[in-house]
């Protein structure tokens, strides 16, 4: 039966599931909204989502989720006909688990429901905003972690305050109205892979309330927290394809499932300013501090998945688990985890680091995940900084090698010049690709000229990277060779001449 003729998922037909399928352990449509998410995207959905459910499920409480999509109207379409439900599916070797996530009561497009999302931020009943943006989302700069007051949309959120678009705007406009109405203090839980993220949230929002209003800064201290958090789960774009088997599992049609592998991680720091949901019923860990969980995390996984999307993709491989089926990309990988990121980390309590490593490895490699490396390529110019550049930096102060991180940094620069190695264009998708294209065809031709152009981008390597040349000459080097021989070549001349 073709999608269009089945039912559409709800929660009245909720016992017409299959046995196979679990479904909420609790009522959604009785479920009070406690929770407002700011990025309504996949992984909020396949993580944070799920923590809140099974968290409503085995303790209660009015922590329904208000998810507001801030760029794009199509999560509203899909899931509001679902009042908010949809299928979350693990899928690993060994085989596909699918339940029905009820945490999601309702879904709002800030371009279309500015009001009712006010409503919601400043409503009493709301205790919590959490956020997945993706870096970009926090218009900072990417070095420095500090708001950019010139970013376009900063600009025109302090002109029109009482209407933002942004992070930064949109909080302080709901921390001015609680302030007007006394709704109580709010606690702002950022789920981003930025370093010491609650730090830098708390950061973006001081800087743009400094800019309104000084004393509402002063409030905001007092009448909130940003707590640091580390989040950990691969979610590939959902599919045509993920959408129909899912609908014939189902035998009914959510047009909003998210698919994920098994392993999840929620690491937080335990600094609220208001109640929150035992999110530890599922398995999430309260931490008083977050900086190792995050560092391992970032330096490890989102640096080994930056380097394999973007060597990966200029070798010609569409997702992650192809690369990963390379055995010279995987003893590059295992070998830039040990020697190069390893010495930079301080191990969180009861970890074996050794074992984190090779399961990442295995998690790349799943068959039943197809990530896209282009998904992962996405907006280098904020993922680079904590992902590569932190390990670097670290490495040259102790005078440790930073061969194969320059190499990945390497792999950056050639992928967002724009023309793969069969000649054909790359659609670069990042905040700087109009200065990436620029500087790209300035130097065709000249490789030398293209690396120092892009290390020259002060955003993205601060002003010591450009001008240390144990990193600058080994970045050139690698980039010309990534020129000359083609990704593969260069990763394998990699591992024989490093280590």
């Amino acid at each position: 039966m073709a999608s269009g003729a089945l039912p559409r998922l709800s929660p009245a037909l909720l016992d017409a599931l299959p046995a196979t399928v679990a479904h909420p352990r609790f009522d959604p449509r009785a479920l009070e909204i406690g929770i407002v998410h700011l990025g309504i995207g996949a992984f909020h959905r396949a993580h944070q989502a799920i923590y809140t459910d099974d968290a409503i499920a085995t303790a209660g409480g009015g922590w329904g989720i208000s998810g507001v999509s801030l760029r794009s109207a199509d999560v509203r379409a899909r899931l509001a006909p679902q009042e908010g439900l949809y299928t979350a599916v693990e899928k690993s070797r060994t085989g596909v688990r699918r339940r029905v996530v009820g945490s999601v009561r309702e879904v709002l497009f800030l371009g279309e429901d500015r009001a009712r999302v006010d409503a919601r931020l400043t409503s009493p009943a709301t205790k919590i905003v959490t956020l997945t943006v993706t870096e970009k989302g926090y218009c900072h700069e990417p070095a420095t972690g500090a708001l950019n007051l010139a970013h376009p949309d900063i600009v025109r959120d302090l002109a029109a305050p009482e209407t933002p678009v942004t992070v930064a705007g949109l909080l302080v406009r709901a921390f001015a109205l609680r302030r007007e109405r006394d709704a109580g203090p709010l606690t702002v839980v950022c789920c981003d892979n930025l370093p010491h993220n609650g730090k830098v949230l708390q950061g973006v929002v001081r800087t743009f309330a400094l800019e309104h209003d000084r004393h509402l800064a002063t409030w905001i201290d007092e009448h909130s927290a940003f707590p640091s958090t580390m989040v950990d789960r691969i979610v590939p774009a959902t599919t045509a394809a993920d959408i129909a088997d899912n609908d014939a599992a189902l035998r009914l049609h959510d047009a909003a499932p998210v698919v994920f592998e098994p392993f999840e991680q929620w690491v937080i720091e335990d600094a609220f300013a208001t109640p929150r949901p035992q999110w530890e019923a599922g398995g999430a860990q309260f931490v008083a501090d977050v900086a190792p969980f995050e560092a391992m995390k970032l330096r490890l996984l989102n640096a080994s998945h930056s380097a394999f999307a973007y060597l990966g993709f200029l070798a010609g491989h569409e997702y992650i688990y192809q690369v990963a089926a390379q055995p010279d990309f995987v003893v590059f990988m295992r070998r830039f985890m040990q020697d190069e990121v390893t010495p930079t980390l301080t191990v969180p309590p009861a970890t074996d680091l050794g074992a984190y490593r090779e399961a990442l490895v295995t998690r790349f490699g799943n068959p039943a995940l197809p990530h896209r490396t282009q998904q992962i390529a996405m907006d280098g110019s904020q993922k680079l900084p904590q992902r590569l550049l932190a390990t670097v930096r670290e490495n040259l102060a102790a005078g440790r090698s930073v061969q194969l991180a320059a190499l990945a940094v390497a792999g950056w620069m050639r992928y967002v010049a724009g023309v793969d190695e069969s000649g054909q264009t790359i659609a670069v998708s990042d905040p700087f690709a109009k200065q990436f294209a620029a500087i790209a065809a300035a130097h065709r031709g000249d490789v030398a000229g293209l690396s120092r152009a892009l290390l020259g981008l002060r955003a993205i390597f601060g002003d010591d990277l450009p001008g240390d040349p144990r990193f600058t000459a080994a970045v050139t080097d690698w980039l010309q060779a990534l020129y000359a021989d083609g990704a593969a070549r260069t990763i394998a001349r990699a591992i024989s001449t490093t280590g």
